[in-house]
């Protein structure tokens, strides 16, 4: 549930202060987003369970010493989670994603043929985000997966913006040719 920045502002100073109800707050807002993140990139349900439970008590852990510093929040956690995961890779001697399961794609629409199209094409993009390079999956996985914005997804990242924006035309441009889409096409669905 997206809150506004003046509350989430809020309820970080009141976590950082060790109310209860504003880590619980913390929690219901990022879990979702965090939790599909982090099954973007290990493509595990399990592993991404509990990866994303490491995130938010490495989170717990941090957020008293978490100054504001012109950052949002969001791009605080997701550079933890980033963190997270790249230290599980060089932990696992892994590199870049697995497949993403059934269960991260969600579809709420009743029509099956629908939903059935709707998957077909969503493993089609799954399977072609594995021809990218490493930076350009990050991006395509904290824009899309996620939904930072171009700024968050920098900051998260370490990148500057206009670096971001190369790697998703670039990695966007790729998938087009990689899903045959004509070009124009699937820039204008995301």
């Amino acid at each position: 549930m997206p809150v506004s920045t003046e509350v989430e502002r809020e309820t970080v100073e009141r976590a950082r202060r060790g109310d209860q109800q504003a880590l619980a707050d913390i929690y219901d807002w990022y879990l979702p987003r965090v939790y599909r993140y982090v099954l973007s990139r290990v493509g595990n349900v399990v592993e991404a369970e509990d990866l994303t439970e490491d995130i938010f008590v490495r989170m717990l852990g941090a957020i008293s010493g978490h100054r504001e510093r012109n950052i949002p929040f969001s791009a605080w956690l997701f550079r933890i989670a980033h963190n997270h995961i790249m230290s599980y890779f060089r932990k696992a001697g892994s590199r870049g994603t697995r497949d993403i399961l059934d269960e991260a794609i969600a579809d709420s629409r009743p029509d099956p043929a629908t939903a059935v199209e709707t998957r077909l094409t969503m493993e089609e993009v799954v399977r072609a985000t594995r021809d990218l390079p490493e930076a350009q999956r990050e991006v395509i996985a904290l824009r899309f997966a996620v939904g930072l914005s171009v700024a968050e997804t920098a900051q998260v990242l370490g990148k500057r913006e206009g670096n971001v924006k190369a790697l998703q035309h670039k990695a966007v441009a790729r998938l087009q040719r990689l899903l045959g889409a004509k070009p124009g096409r699937l820039a204008a669905e995301v």
